[in-house]
């Protein structure tokens, strides 16, 4: 009896959690309710999002934090979840800190990246999360941008990348608009105007712009 009991729970369980998923999914596609994005530029990397979290079609707040430092030369930002999203980013700010105190060195990007990509494929179906792991490789010596979905899937671009329900409309500004020769200065504008046009045509996105820079010196919050 016990046994039932127990296969039953994880039935409903799992018929709640891709309740949950579908909810998410509109045309194929996941909507997470944000807008994110990262670009490779001049020895650097730019990343911005907005600041609004949604709970249904109520705005829950306006100063919401999507983007995070990892490590020195890391960054992150997310989409999906906010609970699961911020348990992911907690648990890989300490595995790259306990990584710094044995080896005495910062982890590679991609290390981070895969850490991420690791939680979210053991976890896939319980964590509605995706991410941008994104920074300058010391070891390389080069920017990295890294995007990891919420089944695990880790995808790498040497231009640029955006997740979130906005991102259509940011990557309608990017494309038409980026080079990678471009200065982080005008980078940085580009960003703006890319987050913005997301804000202004998707009603999950809004309020504040976070943005920050990530380049051989470290990591530099813009605003």
């Amino acid at each position: 009896m016990a046994i039932l009991i127990y296969m039953l729970g994880v039935y409903l369980f799992s018929e709640f959690v891709m309740l949950k998923i579908e909810d998410l999914m509109k045309d194929g596609r996941l909507v997470t309710g944000t807008t994110t994005l990262a670009m490779v530029v001049e020895n650097a990397v730019v990343v911005a999002t907005e600041s609004q979290a949604t709970a249904g079609y109520l705005v829950a707040t306006k100063n919401a934090q999507k983007l995070f430092q990892i490590s020195d030369h890391a960054a992150a930002t997310i989409s999906g979840g906010v609970a699961d999203c911020q348990y992911i980013i907690d648990m890989t700010k300490a595995q790259v800190r306990l990584r710094e105190v044995e080896r005495e060195a910062e982890p590679p990007l991609r290390w981070i990246a895969n850490i991420v990509r690791n939680m979210l494929f053991n976890g896939r179906s319980f964590y509605l999360s995706m991410m941008l792991v994104v920074g300058y490789d010391t070891r390389e010596e080069s920017p990295k941008i890294y995007g990891v979905d919420l089944i695990g899937s880790l995808f790498e671009e040497d231009e640029y990348m955006a997740f979130g329900s906005g991102s259509t409309f940011a990557l309608g500004v990017l494309e038409g608009n980026y080079s990678k020769d471009m200065s982080v200065e005008d980078a940085i504008e580009l960003a703006r105007r890319a987050i913005t046009a997301a804000k202004n045509r998707d009603i999950a996105s809004g309020s504040k712009i976070q943005l920050a820079v990530v380049d051989e010196d470290g990591f530099r919050q813009v605003e």
